[in-house]
């Protein structure tokens, strides 16, 4: 029951436990690390000694603290020795994030202590992400869509040049528009119907493509622009609200970086001196985000529109040139057909040399699903137009 003051020993026993995992991972490395285990273990004695408190004022007797790790907590040490500190980091972060929520409905507990719960959390992912042999030796910032922003020279143009995601929306809408437009075109010349009507159709779906890829990805980009301010206005919230535990937040993270704690505390203290400055430094250390590059949506509507566009037109312009009464209708089929193949291996090797997966392969596979959708709306035409005729 919410009432029974002895839901406090729960409390008392993960604390202790948390406290004494801590001090013997410290034992297992040493540096800047071991500091920052340390500290770890000196708050969750805090947390502690709250609950000792709180037994005592309600009249519940209190356990002996534990002599030993729980066998769990024994077999992350001897792992941690083994292997090393990365080997057990990603448990430790997960097992924090599932108790990230112990005390949110905790009525005597103080704010500060889920607070620093979460703060667990986060100075485990950084310690995770700066050790040697784990990725890299520092936790790279993170893109707008929560991806790492990667140097120039690893060669992922996406997130050097394109945080907006403009780029990525007009190359994937020509793809879009190219291989839809040139099916809804395949589809009505299959039915053998004429030129004109054909040409209508391919102006229809272009049409319609474009404004509907242009409203979905204004409202993707919108709607993730507007969650991005939400995040930061709740940071600018708790950065007036609660500057020290924001800057001891910061400290942290630059000490799970690799700053010793003298450094940290200097790094910390001054960008805290600056409401703006902390204010981007935490959005971006802590929620990965640039506050200055959000994402636009209009840039992304119009680059989606006219990219659909531009895609959808290539079926449709051999039929504008054979528009005459009695003009074959084999012709400009024929010629819709092969300049949409050739248009989709350009496409496709594109794609495949922006995303870094291979020039051949990606535009072998747009040409093989762009005509095989092209042949199936063909063949389905012509049995619907031999049907009804």
């Amino acid at each position: 029951m919410a009432s029974d003051p002895r839901r406090f020993l729960r409390y008392l026993e993960a604390e202790r436990n948390a406290a004494m995992l801590y001090r013997a991972l410290a034992g297992a490395v040493d540096g800047d690390r071991r500091e920052a285990l340390l500290e770890l273990a000196a708050i969750e004695d805090e947390h502690a000694s709250h609950w000792v408190d709180k037994l005592t004022e309600y009249g519940v007797p209190i356990p002996p603290p534990p002599t030993s790790l729980d066998p769990t907590d024994a077999a992350l040490v001897a792992r941690a020795r083994g292997a090393g500190l990365a080997d057990v980091l990603a448990h430790l972060e997960q097992a924090e994030g599932a108790d990230a929520g112990m005390y949110d409905a905790e009525p005597e507990a103080p704010d500060s202590m889920s607070e620093d719960e979460r703060e667990h959390i986060e100075v485990f992912a950084r310690m995770r992400s700066t050790l040697p042999d784990t990725a890299t030796a520092a936790l790279p910032p993170r893109g707008t869509a929560g991806h790492r922003v990667v140097s120039p020279d690893r060669g992922e143009p996406w997130h050097r040049g394109d945080r907006s995601g403009a780029t990525r929306a007009a190359v994937f809408g020509i793809s879009d528009g190219l291989v839809s437009n040139t099916a809804l075109v395949m589809g009505f010349a299959g039915a053998a119907t004429s030129n004109s009507t054909v040409l209508f159709a391919g102006l229809a779906g272009l049409l319609a493509g474009a404004f509907s890829m242009a409203a979905g990805e204004y409202v993707s980009v919108a709607s993730q622009r507007d969650l991005f301010r939400r995040e930061i206005e709740i940071e600018a919230a708790e950065l007036r609200d609660k500057p020290e535990e924001e800057q001891r937040e910061l400290e942290l993270i630059y000490r799970a970086k690799g700053l010793d704690r003298a450094s940290a505390a200097s790094v910390a203290a001054q960008i805290m001196s600056d409401p703006k400055t902390a204010l981007d430094t935490l959005a971006r250390e802590e929620l990965g985000l640039d506050p200055s590059e959000l994402g636009s949506p209009v840039r992304v509507a119009v680059s989606s529109f006219l990219a659909f566009a531009v895609g959808a037109t290539v079926a449709v312009v051999p039929y504008l040139f054979f528009l005459s009464p009695g003009a074959s209708s084999v012709a400009p089929a024929v010629m819709a057909i092969c300049l949409a193949m050739v248009t989709m291996l350009v496409v496709g090797g594109v794609v495949g040399r922006l995303s870094g997966r291979g020039v051949v392969f990606s535009a072998l596979r747009q040409f093989l699903w762009g005509t095989g959708a092209a042949l199936v709306t063909f063949v389905v035409g012509r049995l619907i137009g031999v049907n009804i005729g």
